[in-house]
């Protein structure tokens, strides 16, 4: 038996990676522990860890140097505090997962020796991974090629990016049924900020839709707290049958029984779409630096797997009319769901475990 530090950043895009590993490596009869932020208690309930390690952590404001110094010692304090874990919890190799969470524990593992990998889900390499590369022995890539990483002096594998246990039971479900007459499933989601941009756009664009068409629909959508009395209200105005939720937490069963999905284009996000295979409107996230969720979302689109919408010029009209042409045409939305999952890599868990062993092998 081998113990294994994973450390990742606290929401849903870093941890499910994380989360995947970590059941894997638990099969394999492996001791794990969670490294991460205070944020682990809104995803990481489930989270197959012998425990869990809260570091202080910050994201450094290079526009801000009061809060770039005040940054600087939080992490250097986070540092400390890793170092004094990792020493009690002598791990034999650490797996980091990007966010600025995991700079004090990455920087703790190499001051202590402790072999680690640091894994890109992206198609472009994070700002914090740039940062930590110097740090590890290895870097895994969920794409195999990856903007920033092509001149790295580091041993690269491409892994791909593990889906959870229950994404990958669900792996190939075949896409369901579409009739003429018979319900159209409608999935949305998308983290905090995706779910007020949903919340906007997504009810004004069905209520625009066709009556036989638009009574149809079966909407199960993420929503902020704040919104669901707006929404519930919009739809039941539109007259549609709708489920509203702030998280999903069988969102992977809701993946596989629906036949169009909303939503934003993290790495994670695009894991399970391309898993299970289904079709998807994606919404990258704007204002990233190195516009990452766009290039994920590209991938998808040059394989004829989704449609993307950029939110600077979506709006419930343009919406509206991308919905009534792909839900007016089964074929399109099958076909794309079948291209959707010639991406998938829901074996793609076993080949991080794979190198996680043979580092840990390596490092004692």
């Amino acid at each position: 038996m081998k113990t294994f530090v994973l450390m990742a950043g606290g929401t849903g895009g870093h941890l499910f990676p994380a989360m995947a590993l970590a059941q894997e490596l638990r099969r394999r009869g492996h001791a794990i522990h969670l490294m991460t932020d205070h944020r682990v208690a809104s995803y990481g309930q489930d989270f197959p860890a012998d425990r869990t390690h809260i570091v202080p952590a910050a994201t450094p404001s290079i526009s801000n140097p009061i809060k770039f110094a005040q940054a600087g010692f939080t992490i250097l304090g986070g540092i400390g505090v890793a170092v004094a874990k990792l020493r009690n919890i002598a791990p034999d190799a650490v797996i980091g997962f990007g966010g600025y969470p995991t700079f004090p524990p990455m920087i703790a593992a190499r001051i202590l020796g402790i072999p680690g990998i640091l894994h890109e889900a992206n198609v472009v390499l994070g700002r914090a991974n740039k940062a930590l590369i110097r740090f590890a022995d290895v870097l895994a890539t969920g794409f195999e090629t990856v903007k920033f990483a092509e001149t790295l002096k580091i041993e690269r594998v491409v892994t791909g990016n593990p889906v959870r246990d229950r994404v990958r039971t669900l792996a190939g479900t075949p896409y369901p049924a579409l009739s003429a007459d018979g319900p159209v499933r409608i999935l949305v989601f998308g983290g905090s900020q995706g779910a007020r941009v949903f919340a906007d756009l997504v009810p004004p664009a069905v209520a625009g839709l066709p009556e036989d068409l638009r009574h149809r629909l079966v909407i199960a959508q993420q929503c902020r707290p704040e919104d669901l009395d707006r929404v519930a209200d919009a739809y039941r105005q539109a007259r549609v049958n709708v489920e509203l939720a702030p998280f999903f937490a069988d969102l992977p069963d809701r993946l596989a029984g629906t036949h169009l999905v909303i939503s934003r284009s993290g790495a994670s996000t695009i894991a399970d779409l391309t898993a299970i295979g289904r079709p998807a409107i994606l919404v990258p996230l704007p204002g990233s630096l190195d516009a990452d969720q766009k290039n994920n979302a590209l991938v998808v689109e040059a394989a004829g797997g989704g449609w993307i919408a950029e939110q600077a010029t979506l709006s419930p009209q343009s919406l509206g009319t991308r919905l009534a042409t792909l839900l007016s045409d089964p074929a399109t939305l099958q076909n794309a769901a079948a291209a959707a999952r010639t991406l998938g890599q829901p074996r793609s868990v076993e080949k991080l475990a794979d190198l996680a062993e043979r580092l840990a092998g390596q490092g004692h």
